[in-house]
């Protein structure tokens, strides 16, 4: 017989009224409450990292290969399409797609109002189903047959409100050049990413119309825009890229063009962290000193066992069974309890965010499973660790003293 074991369990059917129970009550509950809050914590952090990064790929790359160039403005230096690069990038195991597009600024305006944007410019080769999660209305661009552009251009929510315009309306597009051009063209579709930067300035049309007003032949684009299989590849992904283009190209990263985002998402990492480690601290005291009361109020019973021939290891073992016990009940009605709200959240959306300050309009939740089981183990760990410390008092307990301590 394992005899830790049995006066463990034995131990465990405390009755309900004993002030034991209602501590052990409290530590489960702490237990269960820490890594509650720990799997929506990381939920909501991944959700969030993730929805924010959608949204900018949705309008950007993982990669953007442009020419070399001190040019600051949107006015882009014209490249070929047709590019070694281009024509091969299949080859590549990280990259899942590249697209030419052309950016070019100029002015829009509605009956009433005028807005100054910039026409992103895309062709038949363009990714319509990383765009297509943020169109709240309408349809995405139907290009001509011909030679000639398609008028349609897709604008963002916020521009269609600052110029009263709506679906199927007609306006202006203003090309700030030399000679000025104007072309008018209709709304097809409104997207709304959230990201201030993009729903102020972009529109989305023909990159036809951008190389007719631009005079650049069929064969000419502003830029590239790589898209990778895996997000974790890509400081491996743009070396390759830049031994594979021409000379006079570079590849940019997207952590260097929107740098204060992924910045940001950086620093809710540290914060997250700081967190979780506050919450496992707390988690872990209070087993301690659940561990610490259990032992108090058996304190004769263990001046007893002295007595009668238990070496302090033993006796040890009955009060870390104890403490096991505790923390894997904990951590099986913490799992019910975070992965119950966090699936609430994910299937209902049922607490909704600011798109204005956060960028969605509801909390996101991810579902990171190596993450959750990764977080039950160091919980386990840790507060298993951190209860063989309270149990380092039996060794000091005195045989004679303990037998007293109730009388």
């Amino acid at each position: 017989m394992n005899l830790p074991r049995f006066i463990s369990q034995r131990i465990q059917k405390t009755k309900s009224e004993s002030f034991t129970s209602t501590v052990v009550k409290v530590g489960i509950a702490s237990i269960a409450i820490g890594l509650a809050v720990m799997i929506i914590s990381f939920g909501i952090l991944v959700g969030y990292k993730q929805a924010i990064k959608d949204k900018l790929f949705s309008l950007s790359s993982h990669i953007q290969v442009s020419k070399i160039t001190l040019n600051q403005s949107y006015e882009e230096i014209p490249m070929p399409i047709n590019t070694n690069f281009y024509k091969q990038y299949s080859k590549n195991p990280q990259i899942r797609h590249v697209q030419a597009v052309a950016n070019k600024a100029g002015m829009l305006k509605s009956n009433e109002e005028l807005a100054g944007i910039i026409i992103k410019g895309v062709g038949k080769d363009y990714d319509w189903n990383i765009f297509s999660q943020n169109l709240v209305e309408g349809r995405k661009i139907n290009f001509t047959d011909t030679t000639t552009f398609s008028n349609e251009v897709i604008i963002s929510k916020r521009i269609a409100r600052q110029l009263k315009i709506k679906l199927a309306d007609e306006v202006l597009i203003y090309f700030i050049q030399n000679p000025p051009r104007v072309r008018k063209v209709k709304v097809v579709g409104i997207y709304e990413t959230g990201l201030e930067e993009f729903d102020k300035n972009f529109i989305v049309g023909d990159l036809s119309l951008v190389q007719k007003m631009n005079e650049w032949d069929a064969n000419t684009c502003g830029h590239y825009e790589v898209f990778l299989k895996n997000f974790e590849d890509l400081d491996e992904a743009t070396g390759i890229i830049n031994s594979e283009i021409d000379l006079n190209m570079k590849a940019t990263r997207v952590t260097e063009m929107f740098r204060a985002i992924f910045d940001w998402l950086g620093l809710l990492d540290k914060n997250i962290l700081i967190v979780l480690g506050l919450i496992l601290v707390v988690a872990s005291f209070n087993m301690i000193s659940v561990l610490l009361v259990m032992m108090m109020e058996r304190t004769s019973m263990i001046g007893m066992l002295k007595a009668l021939g238990s070496d302090n290891t033993q006796i040890r073992k009955i009060f870390v069974y104890n403490g096991f016990t505790i923390i894997l009940r904990g951590i099986l009605y913490g799992n019910l309890l975070g992965i119950g709200l966090s699936a609430v959240q994910y299937y209902f959306e049922v607490i909704p965010l600011d798109p204005e300050n956060y960028y969605i309009n509801h909390v996101p939740i991810a579902w990171d499973w190596l993450t959750i089981i990764l977080l039950n183990i160091a919980t386990i760990i840790l507060i298993l660790v951190v209860v063989t410390i309270p149990t380092l008092i039996v060794s000091k307990m005195r045989v004679v003293e303990a037998l007293k301590f109730n009388e």
